[in-house]
């Protein structure tokens, strides 16, 4: 498959993490995705019900960053992947979640996990 829709820089705010005040105080987290799917009749139709509706994959990531606890990123990156392949069409899902401010002392990067997770 080589038809792809990418979303990126979907925000929300949560309360995830290793660290006891991760999960009082919360921070933000950022994911991007690419879905793998069959673009050819919504391409021909250019009918929204033949394609995926974007607001709701995007609606679908926010509340699962509102209102998981996870511990790990992993878990998170994980759980988001499960929830796009419950899409019919989705074929695979590419998910990188961002903590764009890590609490870890004299670090001021940012983490990103990366999975790729196929149907079947």
């Amino acid at each position: 498959m080589t038809d792809c829709i990418h979303l990126s820089r979907i925000r929300g705010y949560g309360y995830m993490g290793a660290l006891p005040e991760e999960q009082i105080l919360g921070q933000w987290f950022e994911v991007d995705l690419t879905l793998w799917l069959d673009l050819s009749k919504p391409g021909r139709s250019d009918v929204l019900a033949d394609t995926l509706d974007y607001c709701n994959v995007i609606d679908d990531v926010q509340t699962l960053i509102k209102t998981s606890k996870f511990l790990l990123l992993e878990k998170l990156a994980t759980a988001i992947a499960d929830k796009i392949l419950g899409y019919q069409q989705v074929n695979q899902v590419q998910v990188k979640v961002v903590k764009p401010a890590a609490p870890i002392p004299d670090f001021d990067g940012k983490i990103t996990i990366d999975i790729l997770r196929k149907k079947g």
